[in-house]
């Protein structure tokens, strides 16, 4: 695993880079710490002050945006993240006993790290993962959040081996599997150039699409109100067109709410008009 060398000017022109993405510069606070994450392994004390300096916030902000998301890690990652999904229907189908097989094989716990042996090329952190949103091809996991569909303790000790002896492994719907450092670039919005490798969508994730066609079943049209908020001239004609269409919502649901008052108890409806 490499270790931390701190940030180059090279990385705190890319921050600030992402920060000039948007309208806001704080928006870009989540991509500039996957960037970060790309350089350091995780999510350091100079890397939170120098977003906090670029985004003229304050560190604790964005401390508390860094431990809020599961994501930004505060402790060194391996070369491949693996996540095993134990939510219900994964573990049910078997997450939970995949999960168990490899925390005993590769003798660690969740979110740790493994040790590099000699004959190792890569080191493998591992964690349980609360649904990698992937519940058709279940039990899942995913390797720095490339999917590994319907897997099996085998498949999955198989996997952490092959990615341990540096062989190149690739997901079932996506590129051949990057280091975790890499796939926070791309998090950052770096381009890899592997968007397009490999199939986006298997057959099961297809099928009621399939059903849609056969059925000759469409989407609703958007409504008026839609159709204006999306050919207003200007950022801030938008918000202003999103405000109104908010308080028109929520001076219906109140009035809804006294009515259905007034006809529960009719002198309470009196007394809330």
């Amino acid at each position: 695993m490499t270790q931390t060398q701190g940030l180059t000017e090279t990385t705190r022109d890319e921050l600030r880079e992402i920060a000039a993405r948007y309208p806001q510069a704080r928006s870009g606070l989540l991509p500039m710490l996957h960037l970060v994450q790309s350089t350091e392994g995780r999510i350091t004390p100079e890397g939170i002050e120098a977003c906090a300096e670029i985004l003229d916030i304050s560190a604790a902000e964005v401390s508390g945006v860094a431990t809020f998301y599961t994501m930004y890690k505060r402790k060194p990652v391996g070369d491949y993240h693996v996540g095993v999904c134990t939510n219900t229907l994964c573990a049910v189908m078997g997450g939970d006993v995949i999960f168990e097989r490899l925390k005993e094989h590769l003798d660690v716990g969740n979110d740790e790290t493994t040790d590099r042996r000699p004959e190792d090329k890569a080191s493998i952190t591992l964690e349980h993962i609360e649904c990698n949103a992937a519940c058709d091809y279940a039990p899942v996991l995913m390797v720095n959040w490339e999917f590994m569909d319907d897997m099996t303790p085998q498949s999955a000790t198989q996997l952490v081996d092959d990615l341990r002896e540096g062989k190149e492994v690739r997901s079932t719907r996506g590129p051949k599997i990057c280091t975790w450092r890499e796939a926070e670039r791309v998090l950052a919005g770096f381009n890899d150039g592997l968007a397009d490798e490999g199939p986006s969508a298997g057959p099961a994730s297809l099928v009621g699409l399939e059903i849609a066609r056969e059925r000759g079943w469409t989407a609703p049209e958007s409504s008026d109100r839609h159709a204006e908020l999306a050919a207003a001239a200007t950022p801030e004609a938008a918000a202003e067109e999103a405000d109104t269409s908010r308080a028109e919502t929520e001076t219906k649901v109140d009035e809804s709410s006294a009515d259905t008052l007034h006809e529960d108890n009719p002198a309470k409806g009196d007394e809330a008009k």
